[in-house]
């Protein structure tokens, strides 16, 4: 569980790590939506955002099997979806047939078109929290939905929730790591059985964790009133988000990951 790299921050003084949080949640919802441009079969794409995303990790300084262990997290999701096209795909031709399993080419490339999406914007999401702090994710959100004040909306109660939400991702894992060698050492067994025996094994970890983070809560909670925190009403911000030439670098490296991948969509138009 200590592998898995979202909501993990990576300290250092890199080149990301200074950019305006608010540019690099923004440049990650572009890069969200580049790889959802990226036409089926055309691999070309993926190459192009997978370049992008080492160039990233290398200008981040961040080492990139961390980046790369962010899809760990997922890992089940991916392979569940990679053997649903595998198994249900009936179009191109017939490689290998079964009874009702039916293995074809176009099955194939789509599976591993499938995981290659899911894998690159795990791992472009995964270079925002590394890269970046809960309370500057939080700040950079607050800041870019300022808009929806004008219609009463709760921006800073938003932000709030998000940066704890991503606070607590990596000490509910230690917490559940912990709770687990606990009921180990109990003789508690997670690994055999079939999936009703394991999931039903996984009770007694639910129950410890769900009292845990509900003590933390509370806690928490305490000592928000205890600093006598208010809400937004009258807050007031230490420092000032400001824009500098690195946030418009990114931007035009982003700008060009995506006019590329059009490119390869419309004018060349040749799946590879």
């Amino acid at each position: 569980m200590k592998d898995v790299a979202f909501g993990q921050y990576y300290p250092a003084r890199s080149f990301v790590h200074r950019m305006d949080p608010r540019f690099k949640i923004v440049l990650s919802i572009a890069y969200i939506v580049a790889v959802f441009l990226v036409r089926e079969f055309h691999f070309l794409g993926f190459a192009a955002a997978f370049a992008f995303i080492v160039i990233a990790t290398a200008v981040s300084r961040v080492p990139f099997f961390k980046v790369l262990k962010s899809v760990k997290g997922i890992l089940f999701f991916v392979i569940f979806s990679s053997v649903l096209q595998v198994l249900f795909n009936r179009e191109g031709t017939v490689l290998a047939e079964w009874w009702v399993i039916v293995i074809t080419d176009v099955g194939l490339l789509r599976a591993a078109f499938i995981t290659l999406r899911i894998m690159l914007v795990v791992m472009g999401t995964a270079i925002l929290t590394l890269t970046t702090t809960p309370v500057e994710i939080a700040d950079g959100l607050e800041s870019l939905l300022t808009p929806l004040k004008w219609i009463k909306f709760p921006v800073h109660e938003f932000a709030l929730i998000m940066s704890i939400a991503l606070r607590f991702i990596p000490t509910l894992m230690d917490e559940t790591e912990r709770i687990i060698n606990a009921q180990k050492a109990r003789g508690a067994d997670f690994e055999s059985g079939n999936l009703f025996k394991r999931i039903r094994a996984l009770i007694p970890i639910l129950i410890p964790l769900l009292v845990s983070s509900f003590r933390r809560a509370d806690e928490l909670g305490d000592a928000m009133d205890a600093r006598c925190y208010s809400g937004a009403k009258g807050r007031t911000k230490y420092k000032k988000m400001r824009p500098t030439y690195r946030d418009f670098i990114a931007l035009a490296l982003m700008a060009g990951l995506i006019a590329g991948i059009v490119l390869l969509n419309g004018v060349l138009g040749v799946p590879v």
